[in-house]
């Protein structure tokens, strides 16, 4: 039941194998039992979840279910669910039950999934670790010793040590992908507008982009049939017919061209993530493909183009945070000056307030065109690049990461090394491009790897179908941490 696919899932929940009651009981029970130990969830909430697993078998009774009907995912804590705390792990909003559903959360109960509990996060996102949660730390179910990845480290976490089946991450410079490649499970990130973002608490409005966390290609493209559409409350929704990401999962790979930028196979990819990466490779030309080599000659500027523009709108979306109408607000004060100022101190964590700071300068006058401008002119640069690149192949493959999980700690205390943990992520949310990671094998200390997979716009199907055509002839997809 917990190493189960959700097509499996809902053939066994249609077939009366089982309820959803008590496939959803069954998850309660593990997270109860293992979530002390890793720290995956923030929120769990028994009753919500029984209640809609209740009306689910109600569905299923009646020949109104879904492909999702019935089965237990886990939400981010960015996304505001109905009744439930959401606190974007942060204790600004340690006390904020949503009074209303975000569209992904909308979407999900419409389809008669179960919200099984809110998963623990970085800081309003802000992290590569989880480390810099309100509630704790997370650890990779792999080896407690190391961080899972973040910001959506709560969710791999809870799908790689079988918490959950799926769950919901979100993506701003690699938060999806990145925990997903350190914790030996799939994520994508979708086109940028294709998944709304109302109700998903913003961090950076023009890189943030929700999408699914699962063990396979094939559980992702399930998910993203839900998550997908138009919404008008999102004014960067886009508004596009309705695809069926499973539709192409089983075409042929003969001809599709890889594209392997030289700037990615660089001295900073550890050498057990390279020998991973060229296995891997090796199986798809078995698959019929064949590699190329392409120029990103503006991918190693990602970085720093992220840390300007990522902080810059991050400082004008946290302002609203200053006690005045929900969340923390500090128990004294003198006047409205000083409310905003020790609610804001004592409300957001260090990463929090560094890079509110850094988004403040780089906005500030004198600052702008040196900093904020310059950094979205590269940004043009970088989108022109992969559209340069696509000319020459069909797809982009490399590492997730340069190396495997570090050590909780490790780099804590220092910004910088954290930030280039995504230095292989964050040029696909600068282009708005869709990308995704897979487990590949396993590396230094026996943790896991990702090969990192990016396509044009609007080509997750595509993508989709070339990661599943290689889990179904390897088996990574499939570990479970001892």
């Amino acid at each position: 039941m917990f190493n189960a696919s959700l097509k499996q899932l809902s053939n066994q929940l249609a077939e009366k194998k089982f309820s959803s009651t008590e496939l959803t009981t069954q998850f309660l029970r593990r997270i109860k039992q293992f979530n002390p130990e890793y720290n995956a969830f923030i929120t769990v909430d028994e009753e919500i979840s029984l209640a809609q697993a209740k009306a689910a078998d109600k569905m299923i009774a009646t020949g109104q279910a879904g492909p999702l009907t019935g089965i237990p995912i886990a939400q981010k804590d960015i996304f505001c669910a109905k009744g439930w705390l959401t606190t974007c792990g942060s204790r600004m909003l340690s006390n904020f039950v949503s009074p209303y559903d975000a569209g992904v959360i909308e979407r999900f109960n419409q389809a008669g999934a179960i919200n099984i509990g809110k998963t623990n996060m970085d800081e309003f996102a802000m992290g590569s670790s989880n480390e810099t949660s309100y509630y704790g730390m997370v650890k990779n179910p792999w080896d407690i010793a190391a961080v899972p990845g973040g910001s959506s480290g709560g969710a791999a976490c809870a799908v790689a040590a079988r918490l959950a089946p799926a769950a919901t991450g979100t993506d701003t410079g690699g938060s999806i992908r990145q925990p997903a490649a350190l914790c030996g499970i799939s994520g994508i990130k979708p086109t940028y507008g294709l998944v709304s973002r109302y109700g998903m608490i913003a961090f950076a409005s023009s890189l943030d982009q929700g999408g699914p966390m699962a063990k396979s290609a094939e559980d992702l493209a399930l998910l993203l049939n839900v998550m997908t559409g138009f919404d008008p409350r999102d004014s960067t929704s886009l508004r596009r017919d309705a695809e069926d990401y499973t539709q192409d999962l089983q075409k042929p790979l003969a001809g599709l061209r890889i594209g392997l930028p030289k700037e990615y196979f660089a001295e900073s990819m550890s050498q057990d993530v390279a020998n991973a990466i060229e296995k891997a490779l090796i199986e798809y030309r078995k698959l019929g493909a064949q590699t190329v080599e392409v120029s990103l000659p503006n991918a190693p500027l990602s970085i720093p183009v992220y840390y300007v523009l990522a902080p810059a709108e991050a400082s004008s979306n946290l302002s609203r945070f200053d006690g005045v109408r929900y969340g923390y607000r500090a128990p004294s004060y003198s006047d409205l000056a000083d409310m905003y100022r020790k609610t804001r101190a004592q409300g957001f964590g260090a990463e929090v307030k560094r890079r509110i700071l850094i988004g403040t300068y780089v906005l500030s006058h004198g600052y702008y065109d040196a900093y904020y401008i310059k950094a979205q002119k590269l940004r043009r640069l970088i989108a022109q690049d992969f559209t340069e690149a696509y000319k020459q192949c069909d797809i982009i493959m490399g590492p997730t990461t340069p190396t495997v999980a570090f050590n909780l700690g490790e780099k804590s205390g220092d910004p910088i090394q954290m930030y280039l943990s995504d230095i292989y992520t964050s040029a696909a949310n600068l282009a708005g491009m869709p990308a995704m990671s897979i487990p590949i094998g396993f590396g230094d200390k026996n943790r896991p790897i990702g090969l990192h997979i990016m396509g044009n716009y609007f080509k997750e199907a595509q993508m989709l179908n070339i990661a599943h055509q290689y889990q179904l002839v390897t088996d990574w997809h499939l570990k479970l941490p001892v």
